[in-house]
């Protein structure tokens, strides 16, 4: 009996032992099944993205093409100033595109599609159409009366400058090759065949240590259309013939032209320009040994 419950106690402590062992595993296999319910909870969220790209861009009026009512305050040949019914006003140029009645008169109604431009506070007018004829009753004179700001008025002055068919400046610089010190006074007559084409000519009077010169420029400027017509800096290049009177040599200088070489030269240039006036440029001269090789220029535009 005694050999008989050693294996009976061993069974019943195996089948014990497995028992308890299948109960601690059998959680771990579920464990995977548990796992994926938040995986799949977190995949969800991602699906919901598509409502910001419902969002639209608004366009500042500024950088786009407008349409405004207003009264003309006043106009000209190359700007318009317009007041708002809210009190507000407004500078516009006209270009060679520009859609407009023949006559504009001050206290016109009008509409204006316009475009930005370079400069704040100036836009081009695409198209400007009559609402209402100019109005002669006393309320069209109080709006008269109200006169536009002074930096509106200004800005509006120097584009009327730079559209002036002749204009007078003087300039100064140096020469290089030989070394020269230089002043003289130029002239811009135009436009001509094209509204960026402009003759110029100019004169310059230089000296230096070993040579004097006297140049008469018949010089064309060409305005590159890169940026508006009436921007606050436009760039340009240009050619033209040069008559070159030059005098070389050590002593007392003697203004007699007797004493001058002529030489015949091509002159290339090109330049920047403010709107304000102010100019800067670099020319060189071709087929002209004694005239300077590079130039360097500043001057003022009146």
């Amino acid at each position: 009996m005694r050999y008989f419950s050693a294996p009976l106690a061993f069974f019943f402590f195996t089948a014990a032992l497995t028992s308890s062992v299948s109960a601690q595993t059998s959680p771990s296999t579920q464990t995977p099944t548990q796992t994926e319910t938040p995986a799949s909870a977190q995949t969800s969220p991602p699906t919901q993205t598509s409502p910001p790209a419902q969002t639209s861009t608004v366009t500042d009026p500024q950088d786009s093409v407008v349409s405004i009512v207003g009264t003309v305050v006043s106009i000209s040949s190359q700007t318009m100033v317009v007041r708002t019914d809210d009190n507000q006003f407004h500078l516009f140029s006209f270009d060679k595109y520009t859609v407009r009645p023949k006559q504009l008169a001050p206290n016109t109604r009008v509409r204006i599609i316009s475009s930005p431009t370079d400069e704040p506070g100036l836009r081009l007018a695409n198209r400007v159409t009559v609402q209402d004829a100019a109005n002669t009753t006393g309320s069209g004179a109080q709006q008269e009366m109200a006169p536009p700001p002074k930096e509106m008025v200004d800005l509006q002055n120097e584009i009327e400058r730079v559209a002036r068919r002749w204009q007078f400046g003087v300039r100064i610089g140096a020469g290089l090759d030989p070394e020269l010190f230089m002043f003289g006074v130029h002239s811009s007559i135009g436009p001509i065949f094209s509204r960026n084409l402009h003759f110029r000519p100019n004169a310059e009077f230089a000296f230096g240590e070993l040579t004097d010169m006297v140049a008469l420029n018949l010089e064309m400027a060409y305005r590159l259309p890169i940026t508006f017509q009436q921007g606050r800096w436009s760039a340009y290049v240009g050619a033209g013939p040069g008559l070159n009177f030059v005098h070389q040599g050590v002593g007392t200088r003697d203004i007699s032209f007797g004493n001058f070489d002529y030489e015949t030269s091509f002159n290339i240039f090109t330049g920047v320009r403010v709107r304000k006036g102010a100019f800067v440029e670099v020319k060189t001269a071709l087929w002209a040994p004694s005239v300077p090789t590079l130039r360097m220029i500043f001057g003022y535009t009146f």
